[in-house]
């Protein structure tokens, strides 16, 4: 039997190599776009190299990275060997979106304020290198496991639909574990999560000069009529619910747009792009085929103008399978010991990486270092931070859980 008292007694008495380890990795950044990834991996392998973990590299071609819009990836996948029995990955992803504005801590300083740590990805998902990396060191110091493996994924594809991420090492044939673990929040395991389809709709007009408006076809007067309708579907879908707790329903959103040459022209092109997030129970084809069908049918009721519709990501929803219960299990037992408070299983209006790993047939759930939601741990916004408590806590729980899982069948 497992002691479960000394593995929380390690993660303690190496919490403060931990928090260094992650302000390490929140110093490197991995801004995406325009997604130059590669020197985070590597110093992420130096890293893990102090702690006697050989991590291997992949990058991805480079021309495969360019032609994706990126400008270098090389993921990473740390073996632990210990004997027959189940294969458990742990899957973080070091990319993320730019900083922007509003902050007022260094985005990239990891400072550490009234218990949290400050910076981009010190949520989402660098946390989760930290977390998962320290708790297989304490399973190995403490349990000293001989049945199973452990891998750890840290892959650079995240944000822009994991193809080239965790969908790149599946492809090649690199992984194929049993159950996987993928980077989230330490309050919920999630195991169902939204899907999305992103577009670009430019539509075409005909230049004019502003005095003499009527010559052309001003082509932002069309997208708005486009966008019109796409925003009156938004409307109903709030009529469309989700059986999965935690999701609610579909919905759309338009994210940017651009377009004309100066403020005297009527605009001849624009273009805007789109995110429309696909619950559990919807078909992505269906849904992408209705999309079409509402900008196509408002462009021919707008005289002069021309559409072009590009898909940019089509990531499918993730559902649960049978398969992932010993890791729900095992992550609401521990959780609730460490917590203090039940551990809910639910859904996530997000998308993740998780669904590649489901699409493979490996069973997984999202569960990690971070707080009760997106919203509190800014994520994607100014301030992004993790409580360190948190931090330690989820160690704690992922080091036990492990131990469970890799225990003879």
């Amino acid at each position: 039997m497992t002691d479960y008292s000394k593995l929380d007694a390690w993660v303690d008495a190496h919490f403060d190599e931990e928090v260094r380890f992650l302000q390490e990795l929140v110093r490197v950044p991995t801004d995406t776009p325009p997604g130059n990834n590669a020197p985070h991996a590597e110093r992420t392998a130096e890293l893990l190299r102090a702690f006697g973990m050989q991590a291997e590299a992949h990058p991805v071609p480079e021309q495969e990275v360019r032609d994706y819009g990126l400008q270098s990836i090389t993921n990473l996948i740390v073996r632990r060997e210990y004997g027959p029995g189940r294969r458990v990955a742990l899957n973080a992803h070091g990319d993320v979106v730019p900083p922007g504005e509003g902050w007022r801590h260094d985005p990239y300083g990891a400072q550490i304020e009234d218990g949290n740590l400050y910076g981009r990805a010190a949520a989402v998902s660098k946390s989760d290198f930290a977390s998962f990396t320290f708790a297989v060191r304490a399973l190995e110091a403490v349990a000293a496991p001989r049945h199973g493996a452990v891998e750890l994924h840290f892959t650079y594809d995240e944000e822009f639909g994991g193809l080239l991420g965790p969908g790149w090492l599946l492809r090649q044939g690199l992984t194929k574990p049993d159950l996987l673990i993928a980077a989230g929040f330490s309050y919920a395991v999630v195991s169902a999560h939204n899907g999305c389809l992103q577009m670009e709709v430019t539509v075409h007009g005909e230049m004019a000069h502003a005095a003499v408006p009527e010559t052309g076809v001003d082509a932002l007067q069309g997208a708005v009529w486009i966008l019109n309708a796409l925003y009156a579907q938004n409307a109903r879908y709030r009529e469309v619910r989700s059986q999965v707790p935690g999701i609610t329903h579909p919905y759309l959103n338009v994210g940017r747009i651009e377009g004309g040459t100066n403020t005297n022209v009527v605009p001849g092109k624009v273009s805007f792009k789109l995110d429309r997030r696909m619950i559990p129970e919807e078909n992505a084809a269906e849904v992408e085929a209705d999309i079409y069908r509402i900008i196509e049918d408002a462009a021919a009721t707008f005289p002069g103008i021309r559409v072009e519709i590009k898909r940019l990501l089509l990531a499918n929803a993730m559902r649960p399978l049978p398969g992932n219960k010993p890791l729900v299990d095992a992550i609401q037992r521990h959780g609730r010991e460490i917590f203090g408070e039940d551990i809910p299983a639910l859904g996530t209006p997000l998308y993740t990486d998780v669904r590649l790993y489901a699409e493979a047939g490996i069973p997984g759930v999202i569960y990690g270092a971070g707080p009760r939601t997106v919203l509190e741990s800014h994520a994607k916004r100014n301030d992004e931070r993790v409580a360190l408590e948190d931090l330690r806590r989820a160690t704690k729980v992922i080091a036990r859980a492990l131990a469970d899982l890799l225990q003879p069948q």
